[in-house]
């Protein structure tokens, strides 16, 4: 039998036979490793553990501190929760809705309302699975014979979604009987996954994890009250248009019914709007509207749709650009790399900015600086502003929720605005979709039609432009008076074309190869929708071009 040589990161060799799986090329390896190794990388393939090996090379164990195995660690962590909570409440109906304090937030539907003592013996359940360490079997069966399965476990949510699927095959996960299926690779066993919290938080529970930046513990619980609400909101939201999945949607759209979802969707997108400008209204000390909130969350629509809101309570709405207040570039701080830091709050000049706002808020009129970022200095070029009694301002800009920025304004005179795609919308009641992925599909688009980068420029991008939300937005996020979800529950059914376009162009050797098959992956399960029916104020115009407000 021919034997495969792969080289290990601590230097050593081994010999292996074809056919062999990774799980016992790994055990024959006796490699250690302080975290748990949960996927394989065989010149830089990413492989399932359960994976036989048909070729030699380097062969890296891939641990949680890895992104693409974290995701596997939470999403096989999650099939041990379904299967523990299904052991103990034999007909509950398990839903996983959305992330929350750095866990997921979900709830067991069953006769009694859930409570504490409940989770306390899924919870235990979860840790006899975890410390029997029962394998996870990937089985392939046909369509036909998956839809069978899940109309047996009454899972309607899932029978919707591959009744509109155009493969003759799945793969499914199976753990002790109990079978489910999940978009992304597992773990080869359970008892890898000992590391997790299970936490009542009514109605539900947060099931908690490690991150990759600390793979070693599970990180501190932070409740998010306002965040909490918003995502409440979403929920009602889409029970108003009757959609919680996908398998949902696609059958409103192969049933020709999507300009309806579409106008019932911008309809509640503008009574929100409206709503916030009629907050913003009766406190009449407010002169600053502040709008902060991560890349691709639709905020350049957003504050000019809430402008014509505004507008018809009598205010009258003036910008500024925060762009305008950088310092000067060599005064610029500097990050851990030595590299210019624009995102950080002190690239602005915050004496500057406050003196200003401070005088237009007293009725003066005011010369605005400009900023030439070719020469990367600030300029002077006349511009002045004064607004009259029933002028307000709206800045809109990263730092709008830290109160450093405005921190010579009397919070009285400051309305403050957090605005985010939260994601209404979930694969199925096991498999959610990240509002993170909402936001790189939007960005996406975006940059490849408007700005000329491709996919894979953007996806490059992103781990710092999410290291840069995580330290100057999203700790701030709880400051917002209100929050706006700007997600649209027909939003991926229009992207989805424009985004596989550029996706598709990715190619095996590039580094964001896996997080390109990943999202196309997902993006596959919706129905394509055509622009037309998109109104020209949606926030979606934002990213695909046509919008009322401005131009690409």
């Amino acid at each position: 039998m021919k034997k495969f040589k792969l080289n290990l990161p601590n230097g050593k060799d081994i010999h292996v036979s074809r056919g062999e799986s990774l799980y016992d090329a790994l055990k024959h390896s006796k490699f250690n490793s302080s975290m748990p190794i949960v996927l394989g990388k065989i010149n830089k393939k990413y492989y399932e553990l359960s994976s036989k090996i048909n070729e030699e090379g380097d062969f890296i164990p891939v641990t949680i501190d890895d992104n693409m195995g974290l995701r596997t660690y939470i999403r096989s962590l999650r099939f041990v929760l379904i299967k523990a909570a299904l052991d103990v409440f034999k007909d509950c109906k398990i839903t996983i809705e959305h992330s929350l304090s750095k866990g997921l937030f979900g709830e067991i539907h069953k006769s009694n309302s859930l409570n504490e003592d409940d989770i306390f013996k899924i919870k235990n359940r979860m840790k006899e699975i975890i410390e029997e360490d029962i394998p996870i079997k990937k089985i392939t069966v046909k369509i036909e014979e998956a839809i069978k399965i899940f109309s047996q476990y009454n899972m309607e949510d899932k029978v919707r979604l591959l009744s509109n699927i155009s493969l003759k095959e799945v793969k499914l996960y199976e753990l002790e009987g109990r079978k489910d299926y999940f978009y992304g690779p597992m773990v080869y066993s359970t008892g890898v996954l000992k590391n997790f919290d299970l936490m009542y938080y009514e109605p539900g529970f947060i099931l908690r994890y490690p991150t990759a930046e600390n793979p070693i513990e599970i990180p501190e619980f932070i409740e998010y009250k306002k965040l909490t609400r918003i995502f409440r909101e979403t929920e009602k939201w889409a029970g108003i248009l009757g959609l919680g999945d996908v398998g949902a949607l696609n059958n409103k759209v192969v049933k020709g019914e999507t300009p309806d979802v579409i106008r019932v969707s911008e309809a509640l997108h503008e009574k929100k709007i409206a709503n916030i400008a009629d907050l913003i209204s009766e406190k009449k000390d407010v002169k600053i509207i502040l709008i902060a909130g991560p890349s691709s969350s639709g905020k350049t629509t957003f504050a000019n749709r809430l402008s014509i809101q505004l507008r018809v309570n009598g205010l009258v709405p003036f910008s500024i650009s925060l762009d305008d207040y950088f310092v000067d570039r060599e005064h610029t701080p500097k990050d851990e790399n030595g590299e210019y830091d624009f995102e950080s709050i002190y690239a602005l000049d915050l004496e500057l900015f406050n003196k200003n706002l401070v005088d237009i808020s007293l009725g003066k009129e005011v010369e605005l600086p400009s900023f030439d970022f070719k020469k990367g200095m600030r300029v002077w070029e006349g511009k002045k502003i004064k607004i009259p009694k029933n002028g307000i301002l709206i800045i809109e800009g990263i730092h709008g929720l830290n109160n450093i920025l405005t921190e010579h304004i009397p919070d009285k005179n400051k309305f403050k605005i957090y605005i985010s795609a939260l994601t209404q919308l979930n694969i199925d009641d096991h498999n959610r979709i990240s509002t993170t992925d909402v936001r790189i599909i939007r960005r996406i688009v975006r940059d490849y039609l408007s700005r000329g980068y491709g996919a894979e420029d953007t996806l490059k991008m992103w781990p710092s432009i999410k290291k840069g939300e995580e330290k100057n937005i999203f700790v701030f996020q709880e400051n917002a008076d209100v929050m706006f979800n700007s997600t649209l529950v027909y939003e991926l059914c229009v992207l989805k074309k424009y985004a596989l376009e550029e996706l598709n162009k990715i190619n095996v050797q590039s580094p964001v190869y896996y997080e390109a098959l990943r999202l196309k992956s997902f993006l596959n399960f919706f129905k394509e929708v055509p622009t037309d029916d998109v109104p020209n104020n949606s926030i979606l115009r934002e990213f695909i071009g046509g919008s009322c407000f401005y131009k690409y």
